[in-house]
């Protein structure tokens, strides 16, 4: 909870443990064992930041997170708890708080858009558990669309691209290397595979602007963004590697601010094992030199898993704020997790750090955070301040209502089929007949199938010339054209940070100031410049 101007986590008979703001973007971990309470020790810290005025994403794995839009209420052990430590006194009451709900399927919140040529083919790759040889294929297709003008939006674009890539391989060969068929035919296969788990739903426009993440309401609280993964979780690639686009795309896309009061957003990942498992050394580097440096731009990171193991070294050295939960000692491999968690921490002389936390019950956890001089302080064992919110979900109907009266609603809503790849390739395609012959038969004609259902006509958005696009308030360089409208994809055309009710005729400008955008991205596709991870920059 925020108190005194800091966030308290937890408590003890001697002592209360806090969160100083102006080092919350020096990074965190929450760690423990199913069931030992990472996720209230979530919620009130999500519930903290939002008091701090600090926007905050996080995922909500199991639908329990979504209390956080509800005014909480008392049990026998927050009864307690509020008597012992005097936490009334300290400005504790129940309440709601503003939350903004998401979800890559579009089921349980706002649809979560991204398109292809923001993805990258890193990332892309990722997804789709290809081969060195098959990123190399994929990577090739990427160049030659960014080169040649030709977005690529959704799923169908980068078929028709892969085709197309194939067929003019001799023309593409000489500069950019072997293009394998049998390569270009997995690709295609993986791409089928990836639409049965949703990627039809996921790849696409209106793309997300990551500046919709970033707002306060009107009475200057955070807002908390909610992913919903309830079914997410199921495709664990999917999942990482979108929250790793976000964090890798907040890192290239936000300027450097220096020390700040607080941090402009905090972002917690949660499952975090799955972002690590089986990671190459050169992705585990890049995720290192992100979180290392995305402080500087105002932006915490706080990793949650099971146990510290689960992280690399090199990363966990970054996270300064540490909440240890309970961990199990009954084979070898959790005793060496229990070592590994409790040499995290800057020890106690008062007990056996790795004793306690195999004893810790629920709600109660080791933590250590940052003093004013940024050192680690010595561990200490507390009880965690509980929740102000709803412990447990929200009914179905409460959250349908919220999502309905989303400012954002208009925004991303219902989709958007663009001219893209796929249908300026279409029209090569009927040019030249001869154009499909190198790609294995069966895999054309799957694909035609799914890209022909995927292209049923919808009624097309309204043309809006890019010239009524909001002006800028000075003449920019090409290179600030090229990074404005691009980063207008990425950012969105809210720029206030305040979450506030919009008239039918703002929603009507703010579509039509979108769409401008987005046409303007497509005319500078070749001054495409890509990140850490190949995303848009």
């Amino acid at each position: 909870m925020f108190a005194e101007e800091k966030i308290l986590i937890g408590c003890n008979e001697n002592t209360e443990v806090f969160l100083l703001p102006k080092l919350a973007n020096r990074h965190g971990l929450i760690a423990g064992a199913t069931g030992t309470g990472k996720t209230v020790t979530l919620k009130v810290l999500a519930e903290s930041f939002s008091d701090l005025g600090v926007p905050v994403f996080l995922a909500d794995m199991k639908g329990d997170i979504s209390g956080l839009a509800k005014v909480g209420s008392g049990n026998d052990f927050i009864t307690n708890n509020r008597e012992k430590y005097g936490l009334d006194d300290k400005g504790f009451k129940f309440k709601e708080y503003p939350v903004e709900f998401w979800d890559l399927f579009g089921q349980k919140g706002l649809p979560v858009r991204v398109t292809l040529s923001e993805m990258g083919p890193v990332l892309l790759s990722k997804i789709l558990n290809l081969s060195e040889a098959q990123s190399g294929v994929l990577n090739i297709v990427f160049k030659v669309a960014d080169e040649h003008c030709l977005p690529i939006i959704d799923l169908k674009d980068l078929k028709s691209m892969i085709n197309y890539v194939v067929e003019n391989k001799a023309q593409f060969e000489s500069e950019y290397g072997a293009i394998a068929d049998k390569s270009a035919n997995t690709i295609l296969r993986s791409l089928i595979t990836l639409e049965d788990q949703g990627g039809n739903d996921f790849f696409g426009e209106p793309a997300l602007s990551l500046d919709d993440f970033m707002q306060v309401d009107d009475n200057g609280c955070g807002v908390i963004n909610i992913l919903d993964a309830q079914k997410l979780s199921l495709s664990p690639e999917i999942y990482s590697t979108f929250l790793l686009w976000m964090l890798s795309t907040l890192f290239e896309t936000l300027p450097e601010v220096g020390d700040m009061d607080k941090p402009k957003f905090v972002f917690f990942f949660d499952e975090a094992h799955l972002l690590f498992d089986d990671m190459s050394p050169e992705f585990a580097k890049k995720i290192e030199q992100i979180v290392r440096l995305i402080r500087s731009k105002g932006v915490g990171v706080y990793f949650i898993s099971q146990s510290p193991a689960d992280i690399p070294d090199d990363v966990l050295a970054q996270l300064g704020n540490r909440v240890q939960h309970a961990l199990h000692a009954y084979t070898p491999k959790d005793q060496k997790a229990v070592k590994v968690a409790a040499e995290s921490f800057r020890a106690n002389p008062d007990f056996d750090t790795a004793e306690v936390i195999s004893n810790l019950g629920i709600g109660q956890a080791l933590v250590s955070v940052l003093d004013e001089k940024g050192v680690p302080t010595v561990v200490e064992q507390v009880d965690i301040v509980p929740p102000q919110s709803h412990i447990g979900a929200i009914e179905d109907d409460f959250r349908a209502q919220l999502i309905d009266i989303s400012t954002l609603k208009s925004k991303y809503a219902e989709a958007v089929d663009a001219e893209s790849a796929y249908e300026l390739l279409l029209a090569k395609i009927n040019e030249n007949p001869n154009m499909e012959s190198e790609v294995a038969p069966e895999v054309i004609e799957e694909v035609k199938a799914q890209t022909q259902q995927a292209s049923e006509p919808e009624a097309p958005a309204p043309e809006v010339p890019v010239q009524e696009a909001p002006e800028q308030p000075q003449q920019p360089g090409a290179v600030d054209v090229i990074g404005g409208i691009l980063g207008t994809v990425l950012a969105g055309q809210q720029k206030s940070g305040k979450r506030t009710k919009k008239s039918a005729t703002q929603k009507t400008i703010e579509k039509a100031a979108t769409q401008a955008a987005n046409t303007a991205a497509r005319e500078v596709t070749k001054g495409i410049m890509r990140g850490l991870f190949g995303q848009m920059k």
